[in-house]
């Protein structure tokens, strides 16, 4: 009968069963951070969705501010209201866009803090609409008031205009009833001996002419001294003339005549009688003479005389 040894040392071979528990063990575990890491994975997923939407609606109200910013900065700049706090905003507001843009590690905190900044734009935004409209009504008095004034401007320059061309007209009427008049204008030829033909003679009847008048009185004409320029006219239409017997020329509606004597007297508003003499030094043409008599621009009066 065999004896079994004290000493020796049975076998630890694990059992079948042992085995199939720890590798259950083992897959359960690793099913659990599977999941885990899953979920891990899934959860940060859905943030980072949700921190894209929530930036890009943060975004997009960014830009909706921004366009009213710069709506109304140019409302405002043209109604002549103060734009630069406006303007610092703009620029500030555009700074933090741009931080949001780049600036991925911050952009967490930075969108939360926007948050509470996008109210206070959006009441900034309803207190510059309060302020246009009062800035509009404003413009608005202020045109009416422009409008009023260039009115009354008008209105005034227009009852300057009729004042002073009333006093054109009144100024035209006096210096028109200021001219004098000549009246009861004779011609007479002097002969040699001093004889005196008035009318008509022949040409050997005349040495002289002697050419008689009255300046008729005019209460309107002012007191002063005038020129009394006689144009004697021939029957080919030219007038005598000789700058050595004191001829000599005027201008008359823009055009040069010429006259062939001068005789100058003080008119002191009563009729006075005028005598000119002009001696031509050679025979008369034949036919009928014009006397014409001019002072300043105008024509005082005329006769005639006949030479056969």
């Amino acid at each position: 009968m065999e004896v079994q040894n004290e000493n020796s040392t049975p076998q630890s071979n694990p059992k079948p069963k042992d085995r199939t528990a720890l590798f259950i063990g083992l897959i359960v575990a690793l099913l659990g951070v599977l999941i885990f890491l899953y979920y891990t994975n899934d959860t940060l997923e859905k943030e980072k969705e949700a921190q894209a939407l929530e930036l890009n609606k943060t975004l997009l109200q960014l830009d909706s501010i921004s366009s009213q910013l710069d709506s109304k900065i140019l409302t405002i700049s043209q109604l002549g209201g103060e734009i630069d706090t406006l303007l610092k905003i703009k620029q500030q507001l555009e700074t933090e866009k741009k931080q949001l843009l780049t600036n991925q590690s911050r952009q967490k905190d930075l969108m939360a803090s926007l948050k509470d900044r996008v109210d206070g734009y959006q009441e900034l935004l309803l207190a510059k609409d309060v302020e246009i409209e009062e800035l509009k009504k404003l413009n608005e008095e202020l045109l009416t008031e422009n409008v009023e004034l260039k009115t009354e401007k008008q209105q005034l320059n227009e009852s300057i205009q009729e004042i002073n061309k009333a006093k054109e007209e009144l100024a035209d009427k006096v210096a028109f009833a200021s001219r004098l008049k000549v009246e009861g204008l004779k011609v007479f030829a002097v002969s040699d001996g001093g004889k005196e033909r008035e009318g008509e003679f022949r040409s050997r009847q005349v040495d002289q002419l002697k050419i008689t008048f009255t300046v008729a009185d005019n209460k309107v004409a002012p007191i002063e001294g005038k020129d009394l320029l006689v144009r004697i006219i021939a029957p080919d239409g030219n007038v005598l003339f000789d700058v050595t017997r004191g001829s000599g020329s005027f201008i008359f509606e823009g055009r040069e005549l010429f006259y062939s004597a001068k005789q100058e007297i003080l008119y002191d508003k009563n009729s006075q009688l005028v005598t000119v003499f002009y001696k031509k030094g050679s025979e008369y043409a034949t036919g009928s003479y014009q006397v014409e008599v001019y002072t300043d621009d105008y024509l005082m009066g005329k006769g005639s005389f006949l030479v056969k």
